[in-house]
């Protein structure tokens, strides 16, 4: 439903039933606490809305955020369960800030340890963090001795706690003799805090994949992102990007659309537009490949996607008119266009395509059954 008021026809609908069920599946599969990671807004769903219903519904223990300033969105929004701090914290001042909001924070290394724990001491409060293991991602984290060192550290501490140890799976999809090697891995640095009398809090390693299809690697907690959106598997899609035609002109055969003429009509062809475009977000890799449903038909790109606009043959709809919805992502008449269908022909993945939506595409929240696409 287009939301009440706008001035622009382009909207992005979310099914919050579809987020339920799909959170209630994940819990049930793995059997684990969920920490529900919301981080790039909510995979361009809306982090602040999906994580006040979350709570309030009680279909998540945890949010995971990549920075700072995702953790202080939602506790502006009122969101008072524990939220993770994903990403590596530098500059370290910014410890200060994430304290003050209660936020746990990821320890990628010995020296962010030591400024946590001076920070905390500072402020007269207790710093809660999660150690990160690189068990073979190679992005942040410590390996296994530095791990150690810094768990040791933080377990004397007077003003820290640990409140887990996690690592991040690089390839659990397509590569299970690495995936058992990461999980290897992160066993013996946990077997060696083991050893060393030291608790690591919550233990965990597995997103969406993983939790679903390795059970080894679900330990106490699980962080789903890609399932619990809808964007793989059985579960059930909840986000819709829909317009509107705003134009429609009759072509010529050799008429030329868009920006180099990168399409060139070879019969005469009936283009419709629809105000949408990369500017909002929408892959620009998408032009002259991508589709869009009016009418339940789907209606070929024709033409380089522009920053606002993008141009759709209707030539098979004889009776489309300014006016008529265009679901760029959704189900309509029987037909449906998925967020993996859009990332396969971009040559990306389902991720990219929803949190690259931009401010400039309002989020509409519903209920209800949820489209089924």
């Amino acid at each position: 439903m287009q939301p009440a008021g706008a001035l622009r026809p382009v909207w992005a609908e979310i099914n919050l039933s579809a987020v339920e069920s799909n959170l209630r599946a994940l819990r049930a599969a793995a059997g684990t606490k969920i920490m529900f990671v919301v981080k790039a807004d909510g995979y361009g769903h809306g982090a602040a809305a999906l994580a006040a219903f979350a709570q309030e519904k009680g279909l998540c223990d945890w949010f995971g955020v990549s920075c700072i300033e995702e953790g202080l969105e939602l506790r502006r929004a009122g969101v008072s369960l524990p939220v993770l701090v994903l990403g590596s914290i530098y500059p370290f001042s910014g410890f200060d800030a994430a304290l003050e909001a209660g936020l746990s924070v990821t320890v990628a290394g010995y020296d962010a340890a030591v400024h946590l724990e001076r920070a905390a001491a500072r402020l007269g409060k207790t710093a809660r963090c999660h150690i990160k293991i690189d068990t073979g991602m190679g992005r942040i984290g410590s390996r296994r001795p530095g791990a150690v060192k810094t768990a040791q550290f933080l377990a004397q501490s007077r003003s820290a706690v640990i409140e887990g140890v996690y690592t991040h799976l690089s390839s659990p999809d397509c590569d299970a003799a690495f995936t058992r090697l990461q999980l290897k891995h992160f066993d013996d640095a946990l077997d060696d805090m083991a050893r060393l009398g030291i608790n690591p809090g919550l233990r965990h390693a597995a997103g969406s994949y993983a939790a679903l299809n390795i059970p080894e690697s679900r330990y106490d907690l699980i962080r789903p992102g890609l399932a619990a959106y809808g964007l793989m598997g059985d579960f059930i899609p909840a986000l819709s990007l829909k317009s509107r035609i705003v134009f429609i002109k009759d072509m010529r055969a050799g008429a030329s659309v868009s920006y180099n003429r990168s399409f060139r009509c070879q019969r005469p062809t009936r283009v419709a537009t629809i105000p949408i475009g990369y500017g909002d977000g929408w892959n620009r890799r998408l032009s002259n490949c991508g589709c869009a449903l009016v009418g339940g038909v789907r209606c070929r790109v024709l033409g380089n996607i522009t920053m606002d606009m993008t141009m759709l043959d209707v030539t098979p709809i004889p009776d489309a008119k300014v006016g008529d919805e265009a679901a760029l992502i959704g189900a309509q008449g029987g037909e449906a266009v998925t967020a993996q269908e859009a990332a396969s022909v971009a040559a990306t993945i389902p991720y990219e395509i929803t949190s690259a939506l931009t401010r400039r595409v309002p989020r509409v929240y519903t209920a209800g059954q949820p489209p089924v696409f």
